[in-house]
């Protein structure tokens, strides 16, 4: 049922929300510390959980995918009420914070990337399999061939 996939998302949504409070409070901050972003993690989380044990059904695609769609005009909306101006003149701890993000999201995405091993490119594949569909030639607007 696609109720399933919006009850996913509304918990995961509801967690972001007090986690991201929990946070803003440890780090003496009056607001709502990267909620949006724990929300998302908690779903990617759930729906990996879900895929795992075979009970992700076409009904919690469906939510989740209907949500989706919304999801980039919510987090502008969320973003917009934030006081940021108030934030940066509350001290240096946002732009402690931000840097610390954007370091462990790098740092991250290496050790990612060294864990996953050797991995081929498309011209190492296309080489190795040998060109299975004959490459078109360009053509002009008007239907002749561009070489």
């Amino acid at each position: 049922m696609t109720i399933s996939g919006v009850a996913l998302l509304a918990i995961c949504t509801l967690l972001g929300a007090i986690l991201g409070d929990l946070l803003g409070m440890a780090l003496g901050v009056k607001a709502n510390v990267g909620g949006v972003g724990l929300a998302m993690i908690a779903l990617i989380a759930g729906r990996h959980w879900l895929v795992r044990r075979g009970m992700l059904n076409e009904g919690i695609k469906l939510g989740v995918g209907f949500w989706a769609a919304f999801y980039i005009p919510i987090v502008v909306a969320m973003a917009a009420n934030q006081n940021v101006v108030g934030a940066v003149k509350s001290g240096p701890m946002v732009a402690i914070a931000a840097t610390g993000t954007v370091l462990a999201c790098f740092a991250a995405v290496a050790l990612i990337s060294r864990l996953s091993g050797q991995v081929e490119t498309m011209d190492e594949i296309e080489a190795r399999e040998g060109a299975l569909t004959p490459k078109l030639a360009q053509q002009d607007g008007l239907g002749s061939v561009v070489r």
